[in-house]
């Protein structure tokens, strides 16, 4: 039997195993996945990041560009202005040299303004950049004449158109106009520095986070390394255990068999020995009933799921069965008690005694009824064994073999066994332990 339940257990392991695999391959899966998807956060941020300051860098030398070429036109106009009035005042065309110098330095000066500002440049930036077009252009163009009166000699309406408020306004509105997009684009590079500072407060976080998941990750992987070792290891000594187990049981076979062809020795030897002598013949008997018993015993612990001890109702039925038939009934009462193996024998021995008795001299012989239960109680299984019929309330005289054996049986079982004789029948109460290893199933 134990060898068949190691074989129905063989397909059990082996589904187990499977699960344990299909278990760790998926959490290696999963770990592979969580290292990868940290992995990828991690190189898609630093990706973005650099792409940011990329774009960050990029902006702020445009803007940087914008701020030059507004210090250009300004200082272009400051100069021209300038060289003019030196040139008007004193006549000495050395002055000349700055205003001729920032003529040709203001145009692609402008050039480049616009060109930085078309991409970005917001519809009040557009109308600044074309004031200031406007304005430098005239004023220019209000110098340009100034000079060119001079040489046609009209110094006096050269002078005149200098001294007036037209060119004053000219300047005041191109200075404002200047002043304006420069702080427009000082506020904007202002507000490139606040969202490259936001956006590495973000990042950091963001690093921080993924490089956890990523360490997170190595843990798991780490782990599921060393289970997966452990289990390899325990699926290992499972095999060591299940073979020795396996050796175990067909030792055990082996050893049932053989003690089985020694009791049917014994049995043949008995009856052998009293074939040739009639009057040996009922001692000749009932030593074979008692190997029978014994055997009968030995049975029923090889039955035993554990292999460690058998089941109390199991020995009950196994000893009064060869006697039952249609008048000789028993009513069997009492839950599931495992009884270790060293308990089995003598108790079978007991249990046979009385079986025997019921059947000669008790219950059984005068059409009464049999009736076996048991409980259990402060760590003692009680088992209650009664015969109804018409009986006597007198002790036997004679103190036979059966005593004896009800006696011994008591000592190896570390119990009490006691029998009462009444007028409705036979009652035996036994009284045995139950230790902590066999416990009520």
């Amino acid at each position: 039997m134990a060898g068949a339940m190691s074989a129905a257990g063989t397909p059990a392991k082996s589904r187990a195993s499977g699960l344990r695999r299909a278990y760790a391959h998926a959490a290696t899966l999963a770990v592979f996945a969580l290292v990868a998807a940290s992995l990828l956060g991690v190189v898609l941020l630093i990706y973005r990041t650099v792409e940011a300051e990329r774009t960050q860098r990029d902006r702020v030398a445009q803007m940087s560009a914008v701020l030059a070429e507004l210090v250009s036109v300004n200082r272009a106009v400051l100069n021209a202005e300038t060289g003019q009035r030196g040139y008007l005042l004193t006549l000495d065309r050395r002055y000349l040299g700055p205003y001729l110098a920032a003529r040709e330095q203001y145009g692609p000066a402008l050039s480049r303004l616009d060109k930085l500002l078309e991409p970005v440049a917001s519809p009040r930036q557009r109308h600044l950049l074309a004031q200031v077009e406007n304005l430098t252009n005239s004023k220019f163009g209000e110098m340009a004449d100034s000079v060119s009166m001079v040489e046609r000699g009209a110094l006096l309406d050269a002078r005149t158109s200098m001294l007036s408020d037209e060119g004053m306004e000219v300047m005041v509105r191109l200075r404002a106009a200047i002043r304006e997009l420069e702080m427009i684009e000082q506020e904007q590079l202002a507000a490139a520095t606040r969202d490259a500072a936001e956006a590495e407060g973000r990042v950091l976080p963001l690093l921080g986070a993924l490089l956890a998941m990523l360490l997170l990750a190595l843990g798991l992987g780490y782990r599921l390394v060393g289970r997966t070792a452990r289990a390899e290891a325990e699926a290992a000594q499972a095999s060591v255990v299940a073979e020795a187990r396996d050796r175990a049981d067909l030792l055990a076979r082996e050893l049932n068999h053989r003690v089985k062809n020694l009791f049917a020795v014994i049995l043949a030897i008995v009856r052998m020995s009293a074939k040739d002598t009639p009057e040996a013949q009922p001692v000749a008997e009932r030593i074979a009933e008692r190997i029978h018993a014994l055997v009968a015993s030995h049975e029923v612990t090889q039955g035993s799921a554990s292999g460690e001890g058998a089941r109390l109702r199991t020995l009950v039925e196994s000893t009064v069965r060869p006697y039952l038939s249609s008048e000789r009934q028993v009513a069997l009462d009492g839950p599931d008690i495992v009884l270790p193996a060293r308990q089995v024998t003598p108790l079978g021995l007991v249990l046979h005694e009385l079986t025997t008795n019921a059947v000669k001299y008790g219950c059984w012989s005068s059409g009464g009824d049999l009736a076996v239960s048991w409980w259990v109680e402060d760590g003692m299984a009680s088992i209650d064994w009664r015969e109804h019929f018409p009986g006597t309330d007198e002790e036997p005289e004679r103190t036979g073999f059966g005593s004896l054996l009800m006696t011994s049986a008591a000592r190896q079982l570390r119990g009490t066994i006691e029998r009462r004789f009444t007028g409705a029948g036979v009652a035996v109460s036994m009284r045995i332990p139950i230790t902590d290893e066999h416990p009520v199933a």
